[in-house]
């Protein structure tokens, strides 16, 4: 996990993409009826833009309250770190859901109309099952491997520590 702010900054841009990435490859596979080498594409021209979105609210807003939500339900001192980390993750898809999904409803469902509300709870509700799989069996496995390779937690050897 991060421990410094440049640290938090690139594993937040690290589960942006990743994130983001297999919400509009799901999204657009919906709206298109099935998912084709096609989706992966367009996929990509989507993202920067979502992307851009979603980092900002993540690293303003959302990362910090998920944790404190969390840690109502968890103690980061006491519990095992799997929980602590499932705990964060389910509080962020719970906050991050609702808000990319109004965000993508606007874009690319119509802009506001009459039916805002009615496309923004049908998107969110599609969306929430496929955003929670995707960051607990996907997203947050791969970043956490991949962070932890690129920033190793070094570990004190008991025997070098002295009184």
């Amino acid at each position: 996990m991060p421990r410094t702010k440049t640290q938090e900054i690139i594993f937040t841009i690290m589960m942006v993409i990743l994130m983001v990435y297999g919400m509009v490859v799901y999204n657009i596979s919906l709206d298109m009826g099935s998912l084709t080498n096609k989706v992966f594409m367009i996929a990509l021209g989507e993202l920067w833009i979502m992307g851009i979105v979603a980092f900002v609210i993540e690293f303003l807003f959302v990362g910090k309250l998920a944790q404190k939500m969390a840690f109502r339900m968890v103690n980061p001192r006491s519990d095992r770190p799997i929980v602590v980390i499932l705990a964060i993750s389910v509080m962020t898809v719970c906050l991050m859901c609702p808000m990319m999904s109004l965000i993508a409803t606007v874009l690319f469902k119509g802009g506001f109309d009459v039916q805002i509300v009615a496309k923004w709870i049908q998107t969110t509700v599609m969306n929430f099952p496929m955003a929670l799989g995707w960051q607990i069996f996907v997203a947050g496995p791969v970043v956490r491997l991949i962070f932890g390779k690129l920033f190793p937690v070094k570990e004190v050897n008991s025997q070098q520590v002295t009184a």
